[in-house]
């Protein structure tokens, strides 16, 4: 077995998984470069080949999933602290649900952003479109994506944060019920940390509306 002290980036399945990494990228990077494809290395032609369905997509699927991530660790955490000090003391169970309350809240600020982006989809063929309206399109797709991952990463962190704090007020109030209004406090500015990525997300996604162009 490994000392602790070795590091990781010696072990036999980091250099396996970086050297296979190296391996795929050489030679596809070759392969591109003597079949006359070397104009596939551009970044913008790799932009604009993929969709803006694409991107809108991405930045919903990143708004609900890590959402529904960091509410999953919060009630995780949360719940395991307050199942347990609730065995030697059951009172703290009915106030302590609030926080499994502020912790499923960051799944719904991601469903809400979710649903409310995803009414800017629409059904267009790209060979219609006029290169403004494609722009358009790309550019609200760009927004979506960066108002999901600002979401979704946001409600991450909220879910980890009230979690911990959560877990914390269930012991400190187990320990003395007069600490739990003061946590309680602490865990309040922690979910407000989800509602700053949620005001920026529809700052971002306020005047994204894709065109189906000219029929």
């Amino acid at each position: 077995m490994m000392s602790a002290t070795t590091s990781y980036s010696s072990s036999p399945a980091y250099i396996a998984v970086f050297s296979t990494a190296s391996l795929v990228f050489t030679s596809l990077g070759l392969y591109l470069l003597f079949t006359g494809q070397s104009f596939r290395f551009d970044i913008a032609w790799l932009l604009t080949e993929i969709s803006p369905h694409a991107y809108a997509s991405f930045g919903i699927a990143f708004a609900m999933a890590f959402s529904v991530i960091g509410a999953a660790w919060g009630i995780y955490t949360t719940g395991s602290s307050v199942m347990g000090a609730g065995i030697m003391t059951p009172r703290i169970y009915s106030k302590n649900l609030v926080s499994i309350i502020f912790c499923e809240a960051v799944a719904i600020y991601g469903i809400i952003v979710a649903i409310v982006m995803s009414n800017s989809l629409v059904h267009f063929d790209m060979d219609n479109l006029t290169e403004s309206e494609l722009k358009r399109n790309y550019l609200s797709g760009f927004k979506i994506l960066g108002a999901g991952i600002t979401t979704g990463l946001s409600n991450l962190a909220c879910g980890v944060c009230v979690g911990i704090v959560g877990s914390g007020a269930a012991l400190a109030d187990a320990a003395n019920q007069s600490l739990f209004v003061k946590v309680l406090i602490v865990e309040i500015f922690g979910t407000a940390i989800g509602l700053f990525g949620i005001i920026v997300a529809f700052l971002l996604s306020a005047n994204a509306a894709m065109t189906v162009g000219s029929l």
